[in-house]
């Protein structure tokens, strides 16, 4: 212990001798480590840590497939999942949960909250107990029961004033009266962030939303049985299945069952893009560690004789390693203290930029685990980049550094071989990492450039929700939406106003089964088509183009004849030599839904997503099904945001209390929408940036180093006759071959490891050819730059003054 005190102190004494070096090598070691702690919180919060449920590795979300439409996540139906209860022998204890959206009212100004009704066994099958109160008893989940509800931590502290004795109050939501029973804990955030409320299913279950087989619109969980596996569970459901399918036929054919742990079903589509970022940083800091190995291996050779002195003196070459290691571990720490706080900053910035498909955000912070994952990373960071200088070190005897101490040489061959195969390695994890920001910028140029079908500016939209009290008729509700927008058509600036159920980018109503009149399909194969609602000059508003056909008008009631307009790619798929204006369709269960008649086509929109290819999609007339809640659309002359007060105004003259939420234009709400791609693209882009800078400012170094080292042979050279630009070439030669090796190491790997991006990119190819030319063609530039300044240097050697250099 003693020594290694005596090794520290010294250690010390060393850098604080060398400030340049050590503030150098701290601060590219800081940028490293700094990334990789700030990629790490997040990863360890969203991928790493458990669950807060008891036993999580136990639990798994139950799915409904349906292989021959490809369709392997789809919700589960409440029928089946009744049966699945009952006749299941391998899970403890199974629940489910729908989610669903309250309107709640406390006051003048109604406000949504989110929601899940939920089956009185959820809290237990997870394992988790209310902080304050009880859950659902099996009495309060079935139909006719009394409405209670749970609410969370966040709710009672925001809107119940933090009450403790908040047991039997009694709350609005959705125009009906709730009993809270219970609270549940801080950390409870089932299934999503959002929701603060849960009522039991139960209570909705006559409905026919929830006696349909064909209707996927509830979720399940199950604990596993101790000593069961997911797969033993899984030939269990599907026997199940296969009797249901038998049992019912027609119902809901082609459908099967499928388990994922659910801590894979929260995760999973964050993971890949946090581990490739994760990777990323990981190449940062291997960059910053080749950086500082080569630093190091310079300066070592100015301390040839003092380590040849300590080898004469008795020192073993283990000892001496030991000394430089302490020393290089020692600048690991520092780098790793300046890290943290850059990490610390980091994260913060982190989160507040995190789009809302992040999983668990709310919980990433550094903790312990963070802290500890940057004191094991620094120790090994300053083991992996003092080795090889410290092996290299503690070789030479006295002799040795006697002849080189007149700095004829640059370090002998083998140090060059190090310098140079540290800077391959810098150029190869700089060529990845770049080929991979490319590859996303590219993928997200493509997509922010993707017609979406409609025309986003001057475009403002909000979500209205009417309160059911109020509006118990569908002549009312449809009276409402037509009378706001002629009065919001009438507002000075507003080219246009209408409403739909949902607006594109953000899905659809749901999904049902198609049926044509003359095209049957065998059982399972129907395809399925997605279905909008919406007001007469829905599609004007939104500057989608009218095909065929014609809009819907105000004598679209369903009092008559139903009517349905198509998106092209429907009609391409299914009428493609025809006319399909007059043809029928059903959307769902055929027994169930009446023919509805095509009066138009429009053009294709990307309702599900820009990066998502049209899907058949269908728009009826809102008078046919009215609802409470709808997304109004304004269509503006200028700039929409400027409307917002005016048509708030014009909204709370009809009715006062109307709930308006989500209110912003459209060019916004279509930047939200690629905000996960924003973000990989941003991170990657500044990792690849960093790794580009580390990488030519370790090549410079090595080169700069080099000529320093070769002042007297170059003087010798030019005093021979050799030119300026011999010497040039010479020094460019030398330093540029590394680096040409480097690439051609780097492309090897980019085009292994660019595979696993294939999920990230939108329309690019992970082996995009013109990306790998322009990536290599920028990384050997800027080489060559970092090559020729010092190059340029040598050339202004004066052979007289290079002769005396001794």
């Amino acid at each position: 212990m003693q020594t290694l005190w005596q090794d520290l102190r010294y250690s010390f004494r060393v850098l604080l001798r060398h400030p340049g070096f050590t503030g150098a090598a701290v601060v590219t070691l800081a940028l490293g480590i700094g990334a990789n702690s700030a990629i790490f919180s997040v990863v360890n919060a969203v991928v790493l840590r458990p669950l807060p449920y008891h036993e999580t590795g136990r639990l798994v979300v139950i799915n409904e497939t349906n292989p021959q439409l490809s369709r392997d996540q789809l919700g589960v139906s409440y029928p089946n999942y009744l049966d699945w209860r009952d006749q299941q022998s391998v899970f403890e204890q199974m629940a489910a949960w729908r989610g669903n959206g309250f309107i709640f009212r406390s006051g003048d100004e109604p406000e949504p909250v989110g929601g899940a009704m939920v089956t009185a066994g959820l809290f237990s099958t997870l394992g988790v107990e209310p902080a304050i109160g009880r859950t659902f008893l099996p009495e309060e989940d079935r139909v006719g029961a009394a409405r209670v509800a749970v609410v969370s931590h966040g709710f009672r502290t925001r809107r119940l004033g933090a009450d403790r004795n908040v047991e039997g109050r009694t709350i609005r939501l959705d125009d009906q009266d709730y009993t809270v029973i219970g609270v549940m804990p801080p950390d409870f955030k089932f299934p999503s962030d959002e929701v603060e409320v849960w009522t039991a299913l139960g209570v909705e279950a006559d409905s026919r939303l929830m006696k349909n087989r064909a209707v996927h619109v509830t979720s399940a969980v199950a604990r596993l049985k101790p000593g069961v596996t997911i797969e033993q569970a899984q030939a269990g459901l599907d026997t199940i299945a296969g009797r249901i399918q038998q049992q019912y036929p027609g119902a809901d054919p082609g459908h099967g069952v499928k388990l994922v742990p659910l801590h894979d079903q929260v995760v999973g589509e964050a993971r890949p893009a946090l581990l490739i970022l994760f990777g990323a940083v990981g190449f940062v800091l291997a960059v910053a560690c080749a950086n500082v190995g080569n630093l190091l291996l310079a300066r070592a050779t100015t301390r040839q004789r003092e380590m040849a002195v300590r080898a004469v003196l008795g020192a073993s070459r283990w000892r001496v390693m030991r000394q430089l290691l302490t020393e290089s571990t020692l600048l690991a720490l520092l780098g790793g203290t300046l890290g943290l706080l850059l990490a610390l900053w980091g994260v913060d910035l982190l989160v507040a930029h995190l789009p809302d498909f992040v999983p668990r955000a709310k919980e990433i912070r550094v903790d312990g685990q963070v802290l500890g994952f940057t004191l094991m990373i620094s120790l090994l960071t300053g083991i992996i980049f003092g080795l090889a200088p410290a092996m290299q070190s503690s070789k030479a005897g006295l002799n040795e550094a006697l002849k080189e101490s007149g700095g004829r040489q640059a370090g002998g061959s083998g140090r060059r071989r190090l310098h140079n195969l540290l800077v391959v390695s810098e150029v190869a994890l700089s060529l990845m990492l770049l080929v991979g920001a490319g590859l996303t910028i590219k993928s997200f140029w493509r997509l922010r450039h993707v017609n979406p079908g409609f025309n986003s500016e001057n475009l403002l939209t909000m979500g209205v929700s009417l309160p059911d009290s109020k509006y118990q008729t569908k002549a009312r509700v449809v009276s409402f939406f037509r009378q706001t927008t002629e009065r919001l058509k009438a507002l000075p600036g507003v080219e246009a106003a209408s409403a739909v159920s949902y607006l594109p980018i953000t899905g659809s109503d749901g999904q049902g089964d198609l049926t044509i009149e003359g095209h049957p399909f065998a059982p399972g194969t129907a395809p399925g088509a997605t279905f909008r609602r919406n007001l007469p000059n829905y599609f004007r508003a939104m500057g989608i183009p009218l095909v065929r056909g014609r809009e819907f008008d105000e004598h679209d009631d369903g009092q008559n004849q139903k009517v349905v307009i198509i998106n092209e790619t429907m009609a391409r798929r299914y009428w493609p030599n025809e006319d399909p204006v007059g043809q029928r369709i059903k959307i769902g269960p055929p027994e169930n839904e009446p023919w509805l008649t095509i009066v138009g086509v429009v053009g294709d929109v990307k309702n599900e997503g820009l990066s998502v290819e049209p899907v058949l999609a269908t728009y009826e007339p809102y008078a046919q099904r009215p609802r409470l809640t709808m997304n109004l659309v304004v269509r503006a002359a200028g700039d929409a945001a400027s409307l917002l007060p005016a048509v708030r105004s014009e909204l709370r003259a009809v009715e006062k209390e109307i709930l308006i939420f989500n209110a912003g234009t459209m060019k916004d709400r279509m930047a939200t929408s690629i905000a996960p791609q924003r973000l990989n693209t941003s991170l990657l882009l500044i990792f690849a940036t960093v790794a580009l800078a580390l990488a030519a400012i370790g090549i410079y170094g090595v080169i700069s180093y080099s000529v320093t080292r070769r002042i007297h042979e170059i003087g010798i050279r030019m005093a021979l006759g050799a030119q300026r630009g011999d010497v040039l070439k010479l020094v460019v030669g030398q330093g540029i071959l590394p680096v040409l090796i480097g690439v051609g190491t780097g492309l090897v790997g980019a085009f292994a490891l660019t595979r696993l991006m294939k999920g990230l990119l939108f329309n690019v190819s992970a082996t995009d050819p013109v990306t790998f030319a322009v990536i290599t063609l920028l990384l050997v530039g800027v080489a060559l730059l970092a090559c020729y300044v010092p190059a340029r240097r040598a050339t202004r050697v004066d052979p007289i003054e290079a002769l005396r250099y001794e």
